[in-house]
């Protein structure tokens, strides 16, 4: 396998483990209320992640403060207020049409990517963004009007602002000029996010009951440390500095698809016509984009 077919591949496991984060926490916030959970969470990843940074090759990384500067926005626009924005906007519209506009999110990257890092996407590079996009919008058809919510301009429009911090969080990690592992990445995103969530975590723990924290509970906080924060870090900040923009933002539609077999594997929902021929449009746009040539902007595979 090529480098860049390794990037992909990493880039594709992060997002599906980032989408299994949907079904399990329809578990999680049954019980534990949301900042507490996100607290424990990136305890939990830092906990194990600092260790392994401490105890590998070069042991702790010093870093600048640009580059600490980087790591903190990343975590404020992906951990803090992508998920502010995203259950806000839960609130006032309905799930569908929040889908719909979350489906933006391959695009926003490419845009942010061609805005900042001057990558003009390629015509295959292109091919690949409509795939997924029309892929998504299959997800969704005939459903965007159902359970509109009481608001659903105010909330479309705070779900579309998730998607920008999402954007800005999965491409920052390029701007970091410094060696950084992925590893260490990881850790420092992290430690950054339990600060984040510090203050509004300790203050629902203070009216958290006993009965609340159920063994389902204790399981999907754990899931979510180990797996949706330390483990899809770590391959999201592998995979993105060895390939384009385009190509990572293509990978990120793989989150919602994930969601959706998640869905129905611990949830019991049916798929449809419309889900498969999602997945297909979303698997053909990443299979567009990883069979494409290298860009010359990916050239980060020297760091490490």
């Amino acid at each position: 396998m090529s480098p860049r077919h390794k990037a992909v591949a990493s880039l594709v496991a992060a997002m599906v483990l980032v989408g299994s984060s949907v079904a399990v926490g329809r578990i999680l916030v049954a019980s534990l209320p949301i900042h507490f959970a996100s607290l424990v969470r990136f305890l939990l990843a830092s906990l194990v992640l600092a260790p392994l940074v401490a105890l590998g090759p070069g042991g702790f990384p010093r870093l600048s403060r640009r580059t600490l500067a980087i790591l903190g926005g990343q975590a404020v626009c992906g951990s803090f207020l992508f998920t502010v924005c995203l259950l806000g906007g839960l609130r006032l519209t309905g799930a569908a049409e929040a889908g719909v506009v979350a489906a933006t999110t391959p695009a926003a990257v490419a845009l942010l990517g061609w805005a900042f890092f001057r990558e003009r996407p390629r015509p295959r590079a292109l091919a690949g963004i409509l795939a997924a996009m029309a892929g998504l919008t299959c997800l969704h058809a005939g459903e965007a009007t159902a359970g509109a919510g009481p608001a659903p301009l105010a909330g479309n429009a705070l779900v579309l602002c998730a998607v920008g911090f999402e954007a800005v969080f999965l491409l920052l990690r390029r701007a970091v000029t410094e060696p950084l592992s992925p590893l260490a990445a990881a850790m420092w995103v992290s430690l950054w996010g339990a600060a984040l969530f510090l203050v509004p975590g300790l203050w629902q723990a203070a009216s958290l009951h006993r009965a609340d924290v159920t063994p389902a509970a204790v399981a999907a906080v754990v899931y979510y440390g180990l797996g949706v924060t330390a483990a899809a870090y770590i391959l999201w900040f592998y995979g993105v500095v060895r390939v384009d923009a385009a190509t990572a933002g293509v990978a990120t539609a793989v989150m919602p698809v994930a969601a959706l077999a998640f869905a129905a594997l611990l949830c019991g929902e049916r798929i449809g016509w419309r889900e498969l021929a999602g997945c297909a449009g979303v698997l053909a746009g990443i299979l567009c984009l990883a069979g494409g040539r290298k860009a010359a902007a990916a050239g980060g595979e020297a760091k490490t």
